[in-house]
C-alpha cells in the first residue's frame, strides 16, 4: 500500500501529511509496555482504591402525573441520550403508534 501512493515507510507518510508544526520535537516520554494479565492486575488495583459510599440517588421522588408533552418531549427525547436523528419517516410511525 506504502508503494502505491509512492512512499517507502509509514514515517514518510506521516511526514508528508501532518504539518511540522504539529510534530512532536521530542519521543513520548511513555511506561514501558504491559501484558493484558499486567494491564488488568494494574487496573485492578486502581480500583480497588475507589470507596464506596451510600447512594441518595431517587431519594425525595414522589410520584407524579406528568403532561404527554412533557414526556414525549423531554422524557422521551432521543436528543437527551442518543446523537442519533431519526427521519421524518421514522418520526411518522411513532407518532402513528400513538393514535
Amino acid at each position: 500500500m506504502l508503494k502505491t501512493i509512492g512512499v517507502s515507510s509509514l514515517d514518510q507518510l506521516i511526514g508528508k501529511t501532518v504539518p511540522s508544526s504539529l510534530m512532536l520535537k521530542k519521543p513520548l516520554d511513555l511506561p514501558d509496555a504491559m501484558s493484558e494479565f499486567e494491564y488488568l492486575n494494574h487496573i485492578r488495583n486502581i480500583g480497588k482504591k475507589n470507596k464506596m459510599f451510600r447512594s441518595f440517588i431517587g431519594q425525595g421522588y414522589y410520584g407524579v402525573a406528568p403532561l404527554s408533552v412533557i414526556i414525549r418531549n423531554v422524557l422521551e427525547n432521543p436528543a437527551w441520550y442518543t446523537s442519533y436523528t431519526p427521519y421524518q419517516a421514522e418520526i411518522s410511525q411513532e407518532d402513528w403508534k400513538l393514535c
